[in-house]
């Protein structure tokens, strides 16, 4: 069976999408529905041609095409076109983040009290390979019991997107929640505990001070610490640049166990890597009464690497949908409460960094 994807959003992010399923079994982009005639003709050329192509999300709906759909559109419009795409009992795979308040994520739960076909939210860093042979080594007792979790994220700044419209808090969320949900997901995940704490310090310090949009500056954090305190004992912490174009490693996520550390060290996109060229991830055990050091390569196929700038985290995303929706049963491995979560702890740190205070999380 070939499933028929409906993509509402086709944007830079709903780019990567069309090419990753073009190279997944079992999948074929039937529907494109964007506003921008530009990016319309654009997701049909990367899709092979054959997609159908609309201009209102509701049109697409209405022919009835897809088995499918997808929201790939700005932060600010998942609410409503969730609430819609909802309505018609079709497996789902939403952008992140869910919303962009948590008021909005809260209500999405709630309607979808009682619905039989699964909603999947798109935090695909937990797919990232360095990050799945990280959890499998936890999940094997490798370090012992975690107690500490760091993210470094050291990169390139927000690209331009259609209608700019990732340079304001009120259309993403704030960079904490917009960037960064995937963190606090990998952290709810990685430490099986809900946070109960956030303290942030953030600010723009150096991007997009000089542009202007309307007559108004954008007002997005580029650079933040943020620690997080579990309910289980256990301690987050991001550390994010969005000015640091050509680091060797893009992410460095580390876990800090009772007997050892271990290290997933993720590069960037090639096209902002120092020398312009793919290369592997790198997952490092270090053994506290041993000091034994143990390194090793996790390898990607280029196919897949060329298909997005997520290290092969979309691909093997979709992978794991694809196969839950061909089951026709069983539960979305990312739920709308893991994207609600993302989205509680990301608008507490955007509230911490403004008013330099900790700020008390919970359902």
């Amino acid at each position: 069976m070939t499933l028929r994807y409906g993509l509402i959003g086709s944007g830079m992010m709903g780019q990567e999408h069309i090419r990753n399923l073009n190279i997944l079994g079992g999948c074929e982009v039937t529907a494109i529905a964007d506003p921008d005639e530009g990016m319309r003709v654009l997701s049909v050329e990367t899709s092979g041609g054959t997609a159908r192509a609309f201009n209102d999300y509701r049109e697409m709906l209405s022919a009835d095409i897809c088995d499918v759909l997808m929201i790939i559109s700005p932060n600010d419009t998942h609410h409503r076109i969730m609430l819609d795409v909802m309505d018609t009992g079709k497996p789902i795979l939403c952008e992140k983040p869910l919303c962009t308040t948590s008021d909005h994520c809260r209500e999405l739960v709630s309607k979808a009290q009682g619905r039989a076909a699964p909603i999947w939210v798109a935090m695909e860093y937990r797919y990232m390979p360095p990050m799945q042979r990280l959890l499998a080594d936890l999940a094997e007792g490798r370090i012992g019991r975690p107690q500490m979790m760091s993210i470094r994220e050291h990169r390139f700044p927000f690209l331009p997107k259609v209608g700019d419209w990732n340079r304001f808090n009120e259309r993403t969320g704030g960079t904490l929640v917009e960037k960064c949900c995937h963190f606090w997901d990998l952290m709810r995940f990685t430490l099986q505990s809900d946070p109960v704490r956030v303290y942030a310090s953030g600010a723009m310090d150096v991007n997009h001070r000089d542009e202007t949009y309307d007559g108004r500056t954008p007002d997005i954090i580029d650079n933040a610490f943020v620690t997080i305190d579990f309910a289980n004992g256990t301690r987050g912490m991001l550390d994010l640049c969005m000015f640091s174009e050509g680091a060797y490693w893009q992410e460095k996520i580390c876990v800090t166990g009772d007997q050892a550390r271990i290290e997933a060290k993720v590069p960037g996109p090639s096209r902002f890597s120092p020398d312009g060229k793919e290369r592997d991830a790198e997952v490092v055990i270090s053994e506290r009464a041993t000091r034994k050091v143990t390194r090793d390569v996790v390898h990607v196929p280029n196919e897949v690497l060329q298909a997005g700038d997520h290290h092969g985290s979309t691909y093997f995303q979709h992978e794991r949908f694809r196969d839950l929706v061909l089951a026709g049963r069983g539960e979305p491995e990312v739920t709308l409460t893991d994207g609600l979560w993302s989205v509680i702890v990301g608008e507490a740190a955007e509230h911490s960094a403004r008013t330099g205070q900790a700020i008390e999380v919970s359902l």
